[in-house]
Formats: C-alpha cells, sequence, structure tokens
C-alpha cells in the first residue's frame, strides 16, 4: 500500500478528532462561553450540518483544480477554522469555527478517497479506501479519548492546538508524499452532475445512510443504556466504548479485505448482523454479557462497513471527488438523523431501549435497500462462476481489473 495511503488517513484521523472532540470537552467549553452542556452540544451538530451541506459546495468550486493542490487547499482552510477555534474568545466565534473546519472536512474526505482511487487502482481500491477510512475509526477510539486527557491536564484549547499541530504535520506530508502527476481532469459542472442521474448511485447512499443511521440511533446512548438498563458502574463504561472502537478497527480492516470483490454481500452480511444483534440486544439489554455481545458485533459490522459502501458508491458512480463528498453528506446525514430519531424514542416515553429498536429497523430498513441488487446479481450469476459485488460500471469510470467485475459492468 502506498505512503500516500497513510498520509491521507492521518488527514482524516485529524479531523474526525476535531469533529467528536467537543464531546469530551463539553464541562471546559460550558464553564468558558457560560453557556449550557446543550448550547455545546450544538456545536457538533453544526459541524456535522456543515459537513452534509457545505462539503459538496466546496468540492464543485475546486473541481478544476489538480488534486494535490485540491487536498492543500482544504487542509488550509481546515487548519485556519481549528486555530480560530483555538483562540475563539467567545462561543458564537466557536461557532464559527466549527462550520468552517466542517465544511473542509467533508470535502477533505472525497478529494481524500478520490486520491486513493487514483494511485492504487481498482484492484486495491476497498483495501485503500479501508486505510483512509481507518482514520475515522481510529479517531473515536485513539483521538477523542487523547483530546480529553489533554483538556484534563492543559485545558481545551491545548487539545485545539494539538488537533492543529497534527493537522499541520498532515499537510506537509501531503506536500512531501502525494504525487504531482495525479489527473485534475477539468469537467465541467453538468459532466460531474451526470454522475447523480444514476438510480444505482441513490440506492447505494440510501443504504449508505442507513446502515450509519442504524448504529448511531444506538451508539449516542450507549451511556445511558450501560449504565442504567444493563447495570454497568460508570467506571466500566470507558472500557466498554474502547471495546467497540477496537471492533471498529478491526471490522474495518476485514472488510476492507473484502470490499473490492464483494462489496454487496459483504454489505448484506453486516446489515443482518446488526439487525439480529440489536434485536437480542433490545429484548435482553438487562443482560450485561448480551450487551458486550452485541456492542462488539455492533462494532465489528457497523460503521466498519464503510470500505464496501465506498466501494459500491464509486462503481455504482464514479471515483471522482463531488461523488464521494455526497457520500460522506449523505452519511453524516444518516448519523444526525439516526441519533435523532432514536432520542425521540425516549422522549416519547419508549424507555432508554427504544433506540436499540430503531437501530434494527434502521438496519433492517438497509438490508431491503439490498435485495434488488442482490436478486440481480444471482439471476445474471452464470453457473459455476464467482460473484461480483459491484453495480453497473458508467461510461468513462475506470476499468474494472478482474474478469468478475467485467461481467458486473457488462450487466
Amino acid at each position: 500500500m502506498p505512503l500516500a495511503v497513510y498520509v491521507l488517513g492521518l488527514g482524516i484521523f485529524s479531523m474526525t478528532t476535531s469533529e467528536f472532540m467537543v464531546s469530551g470537552l463539553m464541562p471546559s467549553l460550558s464553564a468558558e462561553f457560560g453557556v449550557s452542556v446543550a448550547a455545546v452540544g450544538y456545536l457538533i451538530s453544526a459541524y456535522a450540518a456543515a459537513m452534509v451541506v457545505g462539503g459538496p459546495v466546496l468540492t464543485v468550486g475546486l473541481l478544476r483544480i489538480p488534486p494535490k493542490g485540491a487536498l492543500l487547499i482544504l487542509v488550509g482552510v481546515f487548519l485556519a477554522g481549528q486555530t480560530l477555534g483555538a483562540l475563539a474568545p467567545d462561543y458564537e466565534v466557536m461557532m464559527a469555527a466549527r462550520i468552517i473546519t466542517g465544511v473542509a472536512a467533508s470535502a477533505t474526505f472525497g478529494v481524500s478517497l478520490a486520491i486513493c482511487a487514483q494511485i492504487t487502482g481498482p484492484a486495491q481500491r476497498g483495501r485503500a479506501a479501508s486505510v483512509v477510512l481507518g482514520g475515522l475509526m481510529v479517531g473515536t477510539v485513539l483521538g477523542l479519548p487523547a483530546a480529553t486527557l489533554i483538556d484534563q491536564h492543559f485545558g481545551w484549547r491545548a487539545s485545539f492546538w494539538a488537533v492543529d499541530a497534527l493537522t499541520l504535520a498532515t499537510g506537509l506530508a501531503v506536500l512531501l508524499v502525494i504525487p504531482r502527476s495525479l489527473r485534475g481532469e477539468a469537467q465541467s459542472l453538468r459532466t460531474e452532475l451526470t454522475a447523480f442521474a444514476n438510480g444505482r448511485l441513490w440506492a447505494a447512499y440510501a443504504t449508505s445512510a442507513l446502515i450509519i443511521g442504524a448504529v448511531f440511533a444506538v451508539f449516542s446512548y450507549f451511556t445511558p443504556i450501560f449504565t442504567e438498563v444493563s447495570g454497568f458502574a460508570p467506571a466500566t463504561v470507558p472500557l466498554l466504548l474502547a471495546g467497540y472502537g477496537a471492533a471498529t478497527v478491526v471490522g474495518n480492516a476485514v472488510v476492507g479485505r473484502l470490499a473490492d470483490r464483494h462489496a454487496v454481500p459483504v454489505l448484506a452480511a453486516g446489515l443482518a448482523t446488526v439487525t439480529a444483534a440489536l434485536a437480542v440486544f433490545g429484548l435482553f439489554a438487562h443482560d450485561p454479557t448480551v450487551t458486550v455481545a452485541a456492542v462488539a458485533l455492533l462494532g465489528l459490522a457497523g460503521v466498519s462497513m464503510t470500505p464496501a459502501m465506498t466501494a459500491r458508491v464509486m462503481r455504482a458512480g464514479n471515483d471522482r471527488p463531488l461523488v464521494n463528498t455526497v457520500h460522506t453528506s449523505v452519511i453524516s446525514a444518516g448519523l444526525v438523523a439516526g441519533s435523532w430519531i432514536g432520542g425521540l424514542g425516549i422522549e416519547s416515553g419508549y424507555g432508554l431501549t427504544s433506540p436499540i429498536w430503531v437501530g434494527a429497523a434502521l438496519a433492517a430498513a438497509g438490508l431491503v435497500t439490498l435485495l434488488p441488487v442482490l436478486r440481480r446479481e444471482r439471476s445474471a450469476r452464470p453457473s459455476g462462476s464467482a460473484r461480483p459485488s459491484g453495480a453497473a460500471r458508467p461510461s468513462g469510470a475506470v476499468r474494472p481489473a478482474h474478469p468478475a467485475d467485467d461481467l458486473a459492468a457488462r450487466r
């Protein structure tokens, strides 16, 4: 795997740490700005909303710039936003900083995956994407607790400066390692938008949103479920979260190796696993053993499906930044919607297990979106042949590397 792929992963790690670190800094930020903890929570929502709306807009503005130059611009914008946050004198400035960093992060995801596709090719696309997106997993497992620890010893501004330093290191690594020879296809916006006329691309987007929504409907309320339903002591919660994070890292690595040739079957297996695990969890959430097993399965087969989701989207659309950035926006929208719907269940009086059932329902809906694809692949499967997982290859996309993929493209 080229070194550049790991540099891209470092950038995603920095930005994911920035996205979630506020949740670990809530008491400090609340005291600093004189606002409620709920108001601090809006800083996370603002970041996610900026990713959903602003990322694609910024990507459109960078369409005619070569990939390396576009990535350096985005790192610079993110660095400016993160620095503004570190220096923020009040809540309003911090909110502006979060919006700037959210917009830059969303576009960075898209451009990074597009660069990743160019430097590795179709045969390694899923595996390389798992390395790049592994930064997302590690950001939640390592970045968030590290930022919280820095806050406890040196203050919340030090946490922001630490991410600043990491982002600066990423920019320097991009300058040195990412090849200048990457093509910068000067496509018009109209040409870029033709990819979105493909119904299979939107079906792939829908599956991704439902997977992430299912996971975050439950993940957002892990702590109260663990302590008030399953009966774990508060001191045990960090260990359970660390175990979940470790499971996502393992699952991401495994899925990355399977995503290139078996994206749809992997997604189907993952969604079936999540649906079953959450259904059992909902029924027996009071049992600590069941809780641990369900959390591990959710980590192995939930967010870790991202490489397969990415491989499917690239095959249904293309490997250019706009398609990938919109995919990032769809994932962020699924995250926000899942958390919100899960909270509605609690607010409506259905108890702390209601987010678990919301997650199970969303995962089942995601599985339903895959049924037409699985049916098409089964009906088109030649006797005794291996089954590809990609959707139809659009005009102008990179030619698949495997004979099985060529069969999918002809279909």
